[in-house]
């Protein structure tokens, strides 16, 4: 008897040297790895046969599963320890690392067919563990062995405290243990034969693998317990039939995922909102959602702006324009502002008998115009009557959010949206998310990182930059409740072959006509010059208040918010109105002659009205009193931001009923002097707008000029249709009228659309709004469908803001603005009606016309204008609206501008900082989710396994190699902000340098699903190139060093993290336990990129 310590004398060496040419081997244990198999390859090639026994089941058929269970869809990682150890055991991780597992295991398949035998014990009876090695000299008991691997063999170092065992050559005792061993193979009651399944096994490793499969088996490891989570209930439920819906049939590959997530989410968090980029059909996806519900008998509400009614009216009325009419969608249709009326009627509904609490799921169209803002004069918000009528009160309620927007420079505006979902109850989302910190806390730390980031020179102010600011909970929380895509990522890594593609933009056209051609009129800049001298003090009679009589109207009309701490005072408001109409003058004067003369039009009855109440004041002492009400009549035609601005405007100015000032109580004296002096400077500027006749307006002569051109040369063969936006219905009225006869003469069809008054086209026969938009677009809003029997078509369509979102008209490949929004989103969004996935143009145009200044002064003049006075919020906060630091820098501005007159830029590329397009991870897990119905086994993969795909660098795949690793201490997140972990991705390019580092998990997914999805066989080219680089996966130094550099890397990051953590604010993640190297990670699988 011999004693084997596996430290001063190993089992392996001593197989060595006591396997002799011709004998058998006997083997009874728990495990066999390949890695036993290569330290021993010699002397095993050389024996007659093995015969092995697992001493516990592995290998063998899965009993027979209850039918009952196996209906429901629960996925589960069996506990396959056993048999993935074939391929290294968990202290085999360094023998794994070297990458060499698929060469291993093509040798080892080719013996195990020539030489050996496995069995299996299929009882639950224990076995003990033993090897017997007999040839015709000797035969020697080894005991107790536990499993043939590295670690038994003494080559790697176990956890065991002691791996003791005997070699025993007494023949008495060997041939008890041989007759055991015999007993049990020949039992087939006790054993069944696994020889051919592990073969089959082994050969996933040295195969080529389809890179889909690759790319599965890691999100298997990456999202199992999302599928531990996932039961029937939170899943969208087939039986309801949604996927026969005319909606799911219409809808694109990227939307039905969304679709399917956002019924997750919904079902999940009660909340979600939908972020998917300009011109990727948000309604459509929306609408999808609504049906499935609607199948589910659910009541649905959809609450969106009043510009936008139009557009969900269409869908739930049995019109002919509605072209999913058969579906028979039912859901109510209600506007923001309807919230707080509490009587009359909208689109058809009585406000007064309006069941707000009964609705399960609400569906909010530009949700970012709900913002929390603080009461006052006791009066509920918008914002708060929407939560307490609607979704506190009565059955639970759903909520969808849409929003191309929803974050604007401050996260508040998302958090308050959120907030929805979660009833203002954070701790109900908290407890779900199950994040380190608290929702609050979550948007605090975001804020603040914001904020740092925006003090940054604008050339370091780079979306990677605040990406890493931000920490792991906040992109948790967003990928809980958001899903948000831009148009490049669907591009990118989407198959669009089906959906066609975005159509080329090409280099947009900045035209800069002069006001006039007229000699005798004054230019853009002395115009504002004297704009800038109005004092606007017919907006407000407070601040002429005698100071004895103020305590009277400060007491009526000033309103306390923050709970009391401050107040808001009627002068504020007066001053935001003072400001809010000086830039509706310029906007209106960038617009048209003809808008802008109106406006003063407008002014002038104003100031002539509060004229005539003092002369008759100081005449007779006849004191009407004033009734600010009336100052907001002047104006009917604004272009606010969000049309919830104008209402609160309103509800400014009638805070408990309307104000009244007495003349009695006032300094008329000044005031009059200068309502005069103001009426003194509108009647100049109405005598030199008088001279800019339609014959005389240089930009209407221009505008003509570029329409002919487009018709006789059209950049799409036979596209002669044109979109023309404005800001103003009032520019509309007067583009309508000046060009009916052009387009008569043109022998073509002009349309009107502005949301304020009925549509209007050259046609005739009085179509409605949507029918306009059929005839203007008649292949995406399936004419041929709607209007069967209207030869005609528009070719030139005008329209206000009521069509910038919501509508599909690519029919058209040419979009003028004839006037630039202030707000770069809005262009953007106009001209996302045009520019979408799908389209039959080759390439669309936009033109922009610009006031006839140079950019700066352009720039600068808004500058003056927005920053002429710092004013308290219009949204009643009490809180100085001091610009933040992005929206104050004109340099940030101008770039943004500069752009958008060289190239049409993206949403995420403009918002003034924040987007959150791009960040869940929300699409994988529905991959994963689908594919699992029809590939179960993908469960049974073995750890190691690759794949090879070619380089493209276009997609941002270039030559190089992705590790998955898992962290074997899950307990250690190394530097806190790894999405994934315990798992780790890592790009390596082939130089040796790290190509994405593991904290960016979303880029690194987005590339291997790039690679890999839908493909479902190797590429063989690419394979051969690879298999002959590393002599078919024996020579993989270079791969195991880049492993060896990634895990470096790693550390690297970690350490800097270290240090940026020390010095800012939170805890730090410096004293957290180091990675050690190698042998802390396990390797999941690797995908080779060939250049």
């Amino acid at each position: 008897m011999k004693l084997i310590d596996n430290i001063n004398s190993l089992l392996g060496d001593e197989l060595k040297n006591g396997l002799l040419p011709g004998a058998k081997l006997k083997i009874a244990a728990s495990c066999f790895s390949i890695y036993a198999y290569e330290s021993l390859k010699q002397q095993l090639e050389q024996v007659d046969e093995l015969e092995f026994i697992f001493t516990a089941p592995t290998f063998v058929e899965e009993e027979a599963v209850d039918k009952l269970k196996k209906e429901k869809r629960e996925f589960h990682i069996p506990d396959e320890g056993k048999e993935r150890a074939f391929f290294g055991s968990e202290f085999e991780i360094q023998l794994k690392n070297k990458l060499t597992q698929k060469a291993i295991a093509r040798e080892c398949a080719d013996w195990i067919r020539r030489k050996a035998k496995f069995r299996s014990n299929t009882t639950d009876a224990p076995m003990q563990s033993f090897a017997v090695a007999v040839s015709s000299q000797q035969t020697t008991l080894y005991q107790t062995l536990q499993g043939f691997t590295a670690v038994d063999l003494g080559y790697e170092k176990g956890n065991a405290i002691s791996n003791v065992m005997f070699a025993i050559e007494e023949p008495s005792f060997t041939k008890e243990f041989i007759s055991l061993f015999d007993q049990v193979w020949q039992n087939q009651g006790m054993v069944a034969d696994v020889t051919e399944r592990i073969v089959h096994y082994m050969s996933t490793v040295y195969q080529e693998n389809p890179p889909e499969q690759i790319y599965f088996q890691l999100l298997y490891n990456l999202f199992n317990e999302f599928l531990e989570d996932i039961n029937e209930d939170v899943l969208p439920n087939d039986k309801t039939g949604y996927r026969d819906s005319l909606i799911w049939q219409k809808l694109f590959n990227y939307q039905r995922d969304a679709a399917t997530g956002i019924i997750n989410k919904l079902e999940t968090y009660n909340g979600c909102i939908l972020a998917d980029s300009v011109g990727l059909g948000k309604t459509f996806t929306a609408l999808a959602v609504v049906k499935y519900y609607e199948l589910r008998n659910k009541s649905v509400l959809v609450l969106c702006p009043k510009k936008l009614a139009e557009n969900w009216t269409n869908y739930n009325s049995n019109f002919t324009t509605n072209p999913f009419v058969k579906d028979r969608f039912n859901f109510d249709v209600l506007c923001h502002t309807d919230l707080q009326r509490t009587k009359g009627e909208s689109l058809g509904m009585s406000l007064s008998r309006v069941n707000w609490g009964n609705y399960d799921l609400v569906v909010i169209d530009e949700s970012h115009n709900f913002r929390n803002n603080q009461a006052y004069k006791e009066k509920e918000t918008r914002y708060q009557t929407l939560m307490n009528k609607v979704i506190r009160s009565g059955v639970k309620t759903k909520v969808l959010m849409l929003s191309a927007t929803p974050v604007n420079n401050k996260f508040s505006d998302l958090k308050n949206q959120l907030a929805l979902a979660y009833e203002g109850d954070s701790a109900t989302l908290h407890k779900q998310l199950d994040t380190h910190l608290g929702i609050d806390e979550i948007f605090k730390r975001a804020q603040k990182a914001f904020n740092n980031w925006a003090e940054l020179e604008p050339e370091q102010r780079t979306a990677t930059a605040l990406l890493t600011a931000l920490d792991f909970d906040f992109f948790r929380l967003l990928d809980s409740v958001t899903i948000a895509r831009s148009r490049r990522h669907i591009q990118t890594f989407y198959d669009t072959k089906d959906i066609g593609r975005f159509p080329t933009r090409n280099k947009p056209l900045s035209f800069q006509p002069p006001l006039t051609q007229h000699a005798g009129v004054i230019g853009f800049n002395e115009i504002f010059d004297q704009l800038s001298g109005l004092r606007l003090a017919v907006y407000a009679p407070v601040s002429y208040i005698l100071p004895s009589r103020m305590a009277k109207y400060e007491a009526m009309y000033d309103t306390n918010v923050h709970g009391g701490k401050s107040r808001l005072r009627q002068a504020d408001r007066e001053k935001a109105l003072q400001r809010l109409m000086t830039i509706n003058l310029l906007k209106r004067l960038e617009s048209s002659v003809h808008a802008f003369r109106l406006t003063l039009q407008g002014l002038r009855r104003l100031l002539q009205e509060a004229l005539n109440n003092i002369a008759a004041f100081n005449r007779n002492g006849l004191d009407k009193g004033l009734d600010e009400g009336r100052l907001l009549v002047a104006e009917r035609d604004w272009d606010l931001e969000d049309e919830g601005a104008f209402d609160e405007l309103e509800d400014a100015f009638s805070t408990g009923g309307k104000i009244k000032i007495n003349l009695a109580d006032m300094d008329i004296v000044s005031w009059e002097r200068h309502l005069n002096d103001d009426l003194h400077i509108i009647d100049g500027l109405l005598t030199e707008m008088a001279k800019v006749t339609p014959q005389q307006d240089a930009k209407l002569a221009h505008l003509k000029n570029l329409l002919q051109q487009k018709w006789q040369n059209p950049i799409n063969p036979g596209n002669r249709k044109v979109l023309l936006f404005t800001a103003f219905a009032d520019t509309a009225d007067y583009l309508y009228e000046q060009l009916a006869p052009l387009c008569q003469q043109h022998r073509l069809h002009l349309g009107k659309v502005t949301g304020s008054s009925a549509a209007k086209s050259t046609v005739g026969k009085g179509y409605d709004f949507q029918s306009l938009l059929t005839l203007f677009s008649p292949r995406s809003k399936e004419k041929a469908h709607i209007l069967p029997n209207e030869s005609a078509e528009l070719d030139l369509l005008i329209g206000t803001d009521c069509i910038s979102e919501g509508q599909n008209l690519q029919d058209c490949d040419y979009l003028v603005n004839y006037d630039i929004h202030w707000n770069p989103v809005r262009i953007i969004q106009r001209f996302g009606r045009v520019d979408r996935i799908g389209s039959l143009n080759e390439c669309i145009q936009l033109v922009n016309y610009w006031p006839d200044i140079s950019l700066d002064e352009y720039i600068n003049l808004k500058e003056r204008v927005e920053n002429r006075m710092v004013i308290s919020d219009l949204t009643s906060t009490g809180d100085d609206n001091v610009l933040t630091a992005q929206a104050n820098d004109v340099a940030y501005r101008k770039e943004q501008l500069k752009r958008l007159q060289e190239e049409v830029i993206d949403l995420e590329d403009v918002k003034t900082g924040i987007s959150i397009t791009d960040l869940g991870l929300n699409e994988f897990r529905m991959d994963l989710l689908n594919y699992l119905e029809t590939h179960p086994d993908i469960t049974h993969l073995p750890n190691g396994l690759h794949t090879v795909v070619a380089a493209d660098p276009e997609r941002g795949l270039i030559p190089g190699v992705i590790f998955a690793l898992r962290n074997r201490h899950a307990g250690v997140n190394i530097d806190q902000q790894n999405r994934l972990h315990p798992y780790y991705l890592i790009y390596m390019a082939d130089n040796g340098d790290v190509a994405i580092n593991h904290l960016q998990a979303k880029p690194l997914l987005d590339r291997i699903r790039a690679a890999c999805k839908g493909k479902e066989s190797a590429d063989e080219v690419i394979c051969q190139r690879f298999n002959q680089a590393t002599q078919d996966g024996r020579k993989m130094a270079h791969y195991s060093a880049l492993l060896d550099q990634a895990i470096h890397a790693m550390v690297a990051v970690k350490e800097q993290s270290d240090i940026d953590s020390l010095f800012s604010g939170g805890p730090t993640t410096a004293l957290k336990n180091e990675i050690a190297g190698l042998d802390q990670f396990e390797l999941i699988n690797f995908i080779v990129v060939q250049g």
